[in-house]
């Protein structure tokens, strides 16, 4: 099987520009946090772009899924963790709910990608 560009993956397009988005939104956090939630979710914002990537290179379906399972699992872990932000207040509530709403994307995208190569 042909290694697949990630970079042709609307879930990959969509991650890749949440990443930096959250970058920027976890700036403004409390300075507590810096090694705290917004360490964390920078973390799961990267993971998922990475996991598709890495997926991307494996040379089987059954490994590019395992990583695709991989970056779902980052991109609700990122859905919470902006909800905890909102709560907390780190977020402007227009900024989080469009961060919330993107997030949310991410991860529908990704799991129709995953119901159908599973199919």
């Amino acid at each position: 099987m042909a290694m697949r560009d990630h970079t042709k993956l609307k879930a990959f397009e969509l991650s890749d520009a949440q990443v930096t988005r959250v970058y920027e939104a976890t700036r403004g956090f409390p300075p507590e946090e810096r090694f705290g939630l917004a360490s964390q979710m920078r973390r799961a914002a990267i993971s998922v772009p990475c996991n598709i990537v890495e997926g991307c290179a494996r040379h089987t379906e059954s490994e590019f899924l395992r990583f695709l399972d991989l970056a779902y699992g980052s991109a609700r872990e990122l859905e919470y963790q902006i909800s905890i932000a909102q709560r907390l207040g780190y977020l402007p509530e227009k900024a989080g709910e469009s961060l919330a709403g993107a997030a949310v994307e991410v991860s529908k995208v990704l799991g129709g990608l995953i119901r159908s190569l599973r199919r």
